[in-house]
């Protein structure tokens, strides 16, 4: 009787999970925040700050975040319109380019070079051509009527309606974290609740731990791109190190995200191939310095992975949920990796077989 009565208000909670899925998630994004938040608000505490005053602080930076990254989308979506209509003109650089490469490389010794190079001009006009045809309608669009990426996404009520009801949530969940979460534990038998906090803890540990250091190797990646850029003079460089650092929550994404932008701005500037491999060193010395340095260094505690394993684990959760499965997924791996080594390995069955 037990077990049916668990099996049934399992099956009860998962279909009305189904049913509540936008108010679940919304609760979740909300929860996330106040998560985040907690420390810099106890650090405050501590300093004799209001948590009251402390929460109006989060939601003031919050905002000023929002707001910037309306403005820079705005600024390089504008930016990649007017170049996408210019770029066919570029065509003519490239062309020049390959005469002196191929010339180059004739006197070398090198044979057979004219057609190859009618046909990288050839190809670069058809992959520009359908550039321009599929991409320059969606950045158009987001720009039309109030002439800004955020507040056109912000004209659909929908969208303002959520993000209001996330940050209500987000600000009460602030004001009474320590409350809610002694609510939440009640909701436990109490036999169950110690284990509960074990496990709480974990997900503490994995997903709070990533999240928090994913957040500093994204700021460092930003600024890094965004200087890098700035230095060789790329236009748009705060712009284009904000979307590799807002990306970069999804790891080695973000450099990937950041650099297409970044490359066809250069093809507008003189000396376009000196700029073009300045810009693919710096993404790829970016991608390098967070691999082999960031990542070890700060996310060794939380995570611990390989990085075959943590590509393995977004391009899964992509092919299940998309962006935000890539999202979830190394925080899901790495919360699964504590789980066993807390009760799997340390289990008789681990250690004495079934």
């Amino acid at each position: 009787m037990r077990l049916i009565v668990f099996l049934t208000t399992a099956y009860l909670m998962y279909a009305l999970s189904g049913q509540i899925r936008s108010v679940l998630v919304d609760f979740a994004v909300a929860f996330l925040i106040a998560y985040l938040a907690n420390p810099l608000l106890n650090w405050l505490e501590r300093g004799r700050v209001k948590r009251g005053l402390g929460v109006f602080f989060v939601v003031l930076v919050f905002t000023a975040l929002l707001s910037l990254a309306g403005v820079l989308l705005a600024t390089v979506s504008g930016q990649l319109v007017t170049l996408l209509q210019k770029l066919p003109e570029q065509i003519g650089t490239l062309g020049d380019t390959l005469d002196r490469m191929t010339r180059w490389l004739t006197g070398l010794g090198v044979p057979g070079l004219g057609d190859t190079r009618a046909q990288l001009i050839d190809a670069a006009q058809k992959y520009v051509q359908n550039l321009g045809e599929n991409l320059m309608p969606i950045l158009q669009r987001g720009l039309s009527s109030t002439g800004s990426l955020l507040s056109g996404l912000l004209s659909i009520g929908g969208v303002v309606g959520q993000v209001l009801l996330i940050l209500l949530l987000s600000i009460y969940l602030m004001l009474d974290y320590s409350r809610v979460n002694a609510t939440l534990l009640g909701l436990f038998p109490r036999p169950w609740q110690p284990r509960v906090l074990e496990v709480s803890d974990l997900i503490g540990t994995a997903v709070g731990g990533y999240v928090r250091g994913q957040l500093v190797i994204a700021t460092f990646i930003g600024v890094f791109v965004w200087l890098g850029l700035t230095i060789i003079g790329i236009p748009s460089a705060a712009a284009i190190g904000f979307l590799a650092g807002a990306f970069n929550i999804v790891p080695y994404l973000g450099p990937i995200i950041g650099a297409l932008p970044a490359i066809l701005l250069a093809l507008t500037l003189p000396g376009a191939l000196l700029k073009i491999l300045l810009v693919v060193g710096i993404f790829v010395l970016a991608n390098q310095i967070e691999g082999n340095f960031l990542s070890p260094y700060i996310l060794s505690k939380t995570t611990d992975l390989h990085p075959v394993t943590v590509l393995v684990a977004i391009l899964v959760g992509v092919s299940l949920l998309g962006f935000v499965g890539a999202l979830l997924a190394v925080p899901t791996v790495a919360l699964g990796k504590l789980l066993m080594q807390k009760y799997y390995y340390t289990s008789r069955i681990y250690n004495e077989g079934p």
